[in-house]
């Protein structure tokens, strides 16, 4: 298994859009499951799941381990999967929809961390604005790294992001002045 692997095609994202896929993939991150436990667990029937693992399994994002007895058991390609997709319309509804619940996220870590937020609204609009511009600008070099299929560990995940924000950190000084304002630190 990759430690991460990142999504820059369309065809993947609408493969992971589907909401019993995605709950199979957050599923076994925990662990590699059979098809009769994901089965039991998500309540749908085995042939339903079997259809989906194989979906998943089809663009790379599901693999077979092992057999036990009749039972395959499946795990993910990937620990860390990063989706960063070229924006279409037949995947960007997902992209919106993921973005809004990470925004949300962002926010509760920050209010958890005991941060007072002077205007909740205005930040998750602002966050998701300057979360949507880094996107869409790392995008070439994003795909230019997945397509050359380099093998990433989750620490250069991180220091790699870290730079893509660095790259535009100029553009976004206005946004950071804006978000300091909603924010005490």
């Amino acid at each position: 298994m990759r430690e991460v692997l990142i999504i820059t095609e369309a065809e993947k994202v609408k493969v992971l859009s589907e909401e019993t896929r995605f709950r199979i993939l957050q599923l076994l991150r925990e662990r590699p499951m059979t098809i009769n436990e994901l089965s039991k667990i998500l309540k749908k029937d085995r042939t339903t799941i079997y259809r989906h693992i194989k979906m998943l399994e089809s663009v790379g994002l599901v693999e077979e381990l092992e057999s036990q007895g009749n039972e395959r058991v499946y795990a993910r390609s990937a620990r860390i999967f990063l989706i960063k997709a070229d924006p279409d319309d037949s995947t960007d509804e997902f992209r919106q929809a993921y973005l809004q619940v990470e925004v949300r996220k962002l926010v509760e870590i920050l209010e958890k961390a005991g941060f007072r937020i002077k205007d909740k609204n205005a930040l998750k609009k602002l966050i998701k604005e300057v979360l949507n511009e880094i996107e869409l600008k790392s995008q070439p070099i994003l795909k230019r790294i997945s397509q050359a299929e380099i093998e990433l560990t989750e620490i250069e995940l991180f220091h790699l992001l870290n730079i893509l924000v660095f790259l535009q950190s100029c553009e976004l000084c206005e946004k950071a002045k804006e978000a300091k304002k909603l924010v005490e630190f």
